[in-house]
């Protein structure tokens, strides 16, 4: 009686471990769509992915579109669980406390770049205004990261004196303001120039400085500092 044939592979097992070998020699060669299909190797092990993958890049352009996607909006691709979904949202978490942590406790003023990259992979993409503050100590190292206000598609609350009473708390010596517009247009308007003199006399009794006021979108970051708005 003939042996039986041992179960054939499937064909897309081969393919994930070239795309892996790919990967390893060479990262930045990946088509979005090819590091996509890495991620999703993760979620859903017994599959083909690679119709999935292109599904994603169709609907949301780029990687950073679908790391982006609300939850419903990625359970709307056809092959994307709520499972698959929460792993896609965790991946983009790491990447953001990846960032965070890359400007925690370190002189801000000297890694002025890595402030910008983590607050426009934080709040770029976002449809609603938050109102951000970084909090400084006297060598001017990130104490605190927080967002002190959520608005709505154009525009945030922000108050003085409760920004004043909480860098107290702290001891914060100084601050960096950051809001961003959901627009995608970044230049300042008449109220963001009016709330940063706002914050800045509210400061004044206390020696705390506001360094600058971000306003981030996804069309680039716009600094009150370089603008000679502060």
């Amino acid at each position: 009686m003939p042996e039986p044939k041992p179960a054939e592979k499937p064909h897309h097992t081969g393919h994930r471990d070239r795309l892996r070998e790919r990967f390893v020699n060479a990262p930045d060669s990946l088509p979005d769509y090819e590091l996509l299909e890495l991620l999703l190797f993760m979620a859903i092990p017994r599959k083909d992915v690679k119709p999935i993958a292109k599904q994603l890049i169709d609907r949301f352009k780029n990687v950073n579109g679908v790391l982006n996607a609300s939850l419903n909006d990625l359970q709307g691709i056809k092959g994307i669980s709520h499972n698959t979904a929460i792993a896609i949202h965790a991946i983009r978490a790491a990447g953001l406390r990846l960032l965070k942590q890359n400007i925690m406790e370190r002189p801000l003023l000297n890694s002025w770049q890595r402030l910008i990259e983590y607050v426009e992979a934080a709040m770029a993409n976002e449809n609603k205004e938050h109102f951000r503050i970084i909090f400084l100590n006297k060598k001017n190292e990130v104490i605190a990261d927080e967002v002190q206000q959520t608005g709505t598609v154009d525009h945030t609350p922000a108050y003085p004196r409760e920004i004043m009473k909480r860098a107290l708390e702290l001891s914060a010596t100084a601050l960096i303001l950051v809001h961003n517009h959901p627009s995608g247009d970044p230049t300042p308007s008449q109220p963001d120039i009016t709330l940063t003199k706002q914050v800045i006399q509210a400061g004044a009794p206390f020696d705390i400085i506001i360094h600058d006021h971000l306003i981030v979108s996804r069309n680039g970051t716009q600094s009150f500092k370089s603008l000679g708005l502060i």
